[in-house]
């Protein structure tokens, strides 16, 4: 395991863009920052998030849920007012946009647990030291 240690982000920089351009793939590499460097993300290119997945699926659940259930409760137990349809979208959608939003961030909620493997507790002892301070450190792990 190498480790390199900086102390300005422009010398962290050059070093990250060295051991990019050199082949050392992102899995390999661990970035520790003071604050958030924008041009880390450009170098590394890392790969987007799946959790995009989670919450569609979740707005779709929820969507089909919401116009479903209404549609079986006017079914179920039909009510006529002034010659009304029975099945009327318009009032419809309002429950399908609820049930959207909610499935939607409780699916979002459980793909951020499920692919940020969370909770881990392996053990309750503590795991090595990995404080930094003010310094940007790229630690690369060798095969």
């Amino acid at each position: 395991m190498e480790v390199y240690r900086f102390n300005t982000p422009e010398e962290f920089l050059e070093k990250l863009k060295e051991l990019v351009a050199s082949g050392v793939p992102y899995e390999k590499m661990e970035l520790y920052t003071p604050y958030y460097v924008h041009e880390v993300e450009e170098i590394v290119k890392a790969p987007a998030s799946k959790v995009k997945f989670f919450t569609l699926a979740g707005a779709v659940t929820g969507f089909c849920t919401g116009m479903l259930f209404t549609s079986y409760t006017v079914i179920a137990w039909p009510l006529v007012t002034s010659g009304k349809p029975l099945i009327s979208i318009p009032p419809f959608l309002i429950i399908a946009f609820e049930l959207t939003i909610l499935f939607g961030a409780i699916c979002t909620l459980i793909g951020l647990l499920v692919l940020g493997r969370l909770p881990h507790i392996p053990y309750l002892a503590p795991s090595e030291d990995k404080e930094f301070g003010n310094e940007f450190v790229i630690v690369v792990e060798k095969e």
